[in-house]
């Protein structure tokens, strides 16, 4: 007999079946809860409820562990690529060399967008946050590419899957330069991928950017790093979106939005800004610090612990080393980054922040990263939606295909008036 959990309400004792993943996570299947005792759970913000199984990727935040498909972020990070970490996220297993190339092959020729598309920018003032226009591009292209929209034609949901992450870099990197009043640069076939963008964001007609490979090697891990993590705000949201049978584009568009708020995608924004206003206030680290663990302070310092871990995040580890790199590589002589590593040295020696496991984390890092590589701050959310990109189709392809899918309809405890009398606008 399989296990169960009881429970008692009102006299009447229910059992609820006990679901096991694969790594001992205990979930108990509430199912049917309403239909035996007519109660329902409360758990805002989802905290503690599954929303779905899925074999994507698994963490423990206790323990600091992130795989994808069952791949240590570690070993990926060294030893793969964001496009074959992509295809592994999204189709369950490594490629072979024939299905990698073939991969690649279809990534690559798919990375110019319509020329009508680029009339959007048009009407955009330079001031639009490129997360606005990413949001509505995205969604706009299930008008243009027509004849990959229906969600159950498995041929058409591939060549979809294939035009948005061919097309993501190149509509943020459109989105920049309209930004900076750059003329838009073209797609380069015979680039990688993070070359490709690169080169997109920052060439110039009367110029060729030099495309540093450690940079370019920095912000390909800096995607896989950010490719998928489980049933996070964003990724919930493109899953309840897709529930409706809604197609990938408008989906992802969904995604786009959600990953937009500070909250989420915005956290390594957060991170330069608490950056500059401390240089701003005279650079006093220790200062700000103070307030930090001053509990009648209003001031918090952002890039430090994790709703998930309670560990040292693992992806944290990895790109404070390659953000090493590229700050000595670069030779990037900034006062925000300096003030960025005393916050690191007392977070990291600190009895108050290791007592607390605040350690930094990867908006931190990564914020650190973007600023040096030239990138302005508002366009840090952008980077992220490019790496999540993968993590949202593959979740949304799990859901479309599983049986267990169902429309996405929380319920409510409701506590609003009871049942009372209209009057009419004249006696008020």
């Amino acid at each position: 007999m399989s296990e169960s959990a009881k429970l008692t309400l009102s006299g009447k004792e229910v059992e609820l079946p006990l679901v096991k993943g694969t790594e001992n996570e205990v979930g108990i299947d509430i199912s049917k809860l309403r239909g035996q005792t007519g109660a329902i759970t409360l758990d805002n913000g989802f905290g503690n409820t599954g929303s779905c199984s899925s074999a994507i990727t698994y963490l423990d935040g206790e323990k600091g562990i992130l795989r994808y498909r069952g791949y240590p972020i570690e070993q990926l990070c060294e030893h793969s690529n964001f496009l074959e970490a992509s295809y592994l996220s999204i189709y369950g297993e490594l490629p072979t060399l024939p299905q990698y190339k073939d991969w690649e092959r279809n990534i690559t020729h798919h990375t110019m967008i319509r020329e009508d598309i680029k009339k959007y920018w048009d009407a955009w003032p330079h001031t639009a946050h490129p997360m606005a226009t990413l949001s509505s591009v995205v969604s706009a292209l299930s008008t243009f590419y027509e004849d990959s929209g229906d969600p159950w034609d498995p041929r058409e949901v591939e060549i979809a899957i294939h035009r948005l992450i061919a097309k993501m870099p190149t509509i943020a990197a459109y989105a920049y330069k309209k930004s900076v009043g750059q003329p838009k640069v073209y797609p380069q076939n015979k680039l990688g991928y993070a070359a490709n963008f690169l080169n997109m964001m920052f060439s110039m007609p009367t110029e060729d950017y030099e495309i540093d490979p450690i940079v370019e090697k920095a912000l390909d891990q800096l995607f896989i790093l950010h490719l998928d993590h489980e049933q996070n705000c964003s990724t919930s949201t493109v899953r309840i979106v897709g529930s409706s049978h809604a197609n990938l584009f408008a989906s992802v568009a969904a995604g786009v939005c959600a990953l937009w708020g500070p909250l989420h995608g915005g956290a390594n924004q957060q991170v330069l800004e608490m950056l500059e206003a401390i240089h701003a206030a005279g650079g006093n680290v220790d200062q700000f610090v103070a307030r930090a663990k001053d509990k009648k302070d209003n001031f918090r310092l952002y890039g430090f612990g994790h709703r998930v871990y309670k560990n040292f995040d693992p992806r944290a580890r990895i790109i404070k080393k390659t953000a090493d790199q590229v700050l000595e590589r670069l030779g990037v002589n900034d006062p925000l980054l300096e003030i960025a590593k005393k916050l690191e040295e007392v977070a990291l020696s600190d009895p108050y922040f290791i007592e607390r496991k605040l350690y930094p984390n990867v908006d931190f890092y990564s914020g650190i990263l973007y600023k040096a590589m030239g990138f302005p701050t508002k366009f840090f959310t952008v980077l992220f939606a490019i790496g999540r990109l993968p993590g949202w189709i593959a979740h949304w392809k799990e859901m479309i295909e599983s049986p267990a899918t169902k429309i996405g309809r929380p319920r409510q405890i409701y506590t609003g008036a009871t049942e009372r009398p209209f009057v009419p606008i004249s006696q008020r």
